[in-house]
């Protein structure tokens, strides 16, 4: 008897882990495709919750209906079967789903919810069933029923916290999703195997075909669409990234959902022909050109301080990127580098709340599509940027919006000119999904532009003086968005359905 109750312990503890992980690893398998915003992570969150509490009550009845261990132990083996099975089956299918909400204009919200609701709903009830199931199956006397009932879900809850942790500090950075989807399976199987009676050697079956798995080569995440080639990838701490290389040499970083492209990379080449270039020059429309500082908040793998590098050799550049991968990428295909670059691996705000430094222009490329960081687009925030402008300095913002949608870049415009002065906030309308926008500290920026112009190389040159002929005040009609509320995911999801009307 006691060793049965240790056994069942261990089911439950390893199901618990087993429930968090996979929850864990689902919100990984959905950010190459949806990305990782709070609205991922919600939907995430809910379908698990929801899928739990119907396995209690599924299993609290199956219990009292068939109160024997191997009912349980087959309830364990199928989940666990389930949940392997997922993440070879996620990438035709969240691709499937990505264009059928293109297709219905749902936007987000509805795509993740249905994705990680189709995967792991099904799997995760079943595992919902165990704690009750188990609970019956150790109460001997009704006196015991509150002890035994705590001491089981403790047990569960303990799981559920190693889980999460092992799941997110271990096996995703070290072994990936696949890989952490299978062996959390294989866990829960082989602790189920001692509570199945006769053929036990036909049920191992499950956990060895499933650990058999782990040895299949993981390839790429994402199917590639016949841009390029993937040459690397990684699914590092904070998002998946991966680097795609074209037939004539150009590597492009893609990072999570895929929509936009966040680092560009020529052979020989320093403009891009893309929004970088508007950035590069903006930096000549303050107080210093070139400035003798700057400060890149999301420099991914560097593309504009690979060019600041060596259009100005003597600018001193801090460029600041949350992920060290990116920035190893960077260095090794991405030709970052520069004679006064330095790199930081730090969030944007904490990082310019920390040093003590001015700089003349302020470069946010930190605004990964579809979605924003909502601390990197308030009050408070900008508040901070001018802080550290020195004299005659300005802060340029890329902000990446989806087409023909104009409401994040005016919440942003409004937002700055509550920091910077109502005349001293400026917008250049670089690409259909990119938007410069500029708060400086000097006036003219775009005659300050034109003059900056005439000493540059003439492919620089060219895009100064367009640049400048574009420059005009910011748009207005936002709301000013503060620390205390910032509803960027919803004003995005609301633009991206518009749109799509």
């Amino acid at each position: 008897m006691a060793h049965r109750s240790r056994s069942l312990e261990l089911l439950v503890f390893t199901v618990g882990a087993g429930s968090l992980g996979a929850e864990i690893a689902a919100a990984r398998l959905l950010a190459p495709w949806f990305g990782a915003s709070t609205i991922v992570w919600a939907n995430t969150i809910a379908v698990v919750l929801v899928a739990l509490s119907i396995g209690y009550a599924l299993g609290g009845r199956l219990a009292d209906r068939a109160p024997y261990p191997a009912g349980l132990a087959r309830i364990v083996l199928v989940a666990a079967a389930l949940l392997a099975v997922v993440p070879f089956v996620s990438g035709p299918f969240l691709h499937q789903a990505v264009r059928a909400v293109d297709q219905l204009s749902a936007a987000t919200f509805v795509g993740s919810l249905l994705g990680v609701g189709a995967l792991i709903a099904v799997p995760l009830v079943l595992l919902g069933m165990v704690s009750p199931y188990a609970v019956r199956l150790e109460v001997e006397h009704v006196g015991d029923a509150g002890r035994t009932t705590g001491r089981l879900y403790a047990i569960s809850t303990v799981g559920s916290l190693v889980g999460t942790f092992l799941s997110a500090l271990l096996l995703i950075p070290v072994v990936g999703t696949r890989r952490t989807f299978l062996l959390l399976a294989a866990a829960m199987a082989l602790a189920a195997l001692p509570h199945l009676s006769g053929r036990r050697w036909l049920a191992a079956l499950v956990p060895l075909t499933i650990l058999g798995l782990v040895a299949l080569p993981t390839g790429t995440v994402k199917a590639v669409d016949g841009s390029g080639r993937v040459i690397w990838e990684k699914e590092t701490e904070y998002q998946y990234a991966r680097v795609l290389q074209a037939s004539d040499g150009q590597r492009t970083l893609e990072l999570n959902e895929g929509h936009a492209v966040h680092s560009l990379y020529r052979p020989g080449e320093w403009l891009t022909g893309d929004y970088w270039d508007e950035m590069l020059v903006l930096a000549l429309a303050g107080g210093h050109a070139p400035p003798r500082s700057v400060a890149i908040l999301g420099n991914a793998a560097g593309t504009t301080a690979r060019a600041i590098g060596h259009y100005f050799p003597d600018t001193t550049v801090d460029a600041v990127e949350i992920d060290p991968a990116l920035t190893q990428v960077g260095h090794r295909l991405f030709g970052l580098g520069g004679p006064h670059l330095r790199t930081h691996t730090a969030d944007a705000r904490p990082w310019l709340r920390s040093t003590t430094q001015r700089f003349d222009v302020i470069m946010v490329d930190a605004y990964r599509q579809p979605y924003i960081p909502f601390y990197l687009a308030t009050r408070e925030f900008f508040a901070l940027v001018r802080e550290h402008l020195a004299p005659g300095g300005l802060v340029v913002i890329n902000v990446g919006h989806p087409e023909q949608s104009d409401q994040l870049e005016k919440v942003l415009s409004a937002t700055m000119r509550a920091e910077f002065g109502d005349a001293n906030v400026w917008r250049d309308p670089a690409e259909q999904t990119n938007s410069m926008l500029v708060g400086s500290t000097a006036t003219d920026p775009a005659g300050r532009l034109r003059a900056a112009a005439a000493p540059l190389p003439t492919e620089l040159a060219v895009v100064a003086v367009a640049t400048s002929e574009r420059l005009a005040p910011a748009l207005r009609g936002g709301h000013v968005y503060t620390d205390d509320l910032a509803p960027v995911e919803w004003l995005v999801d609301t633009s991206l359905a518009q749109v799509a009307e």
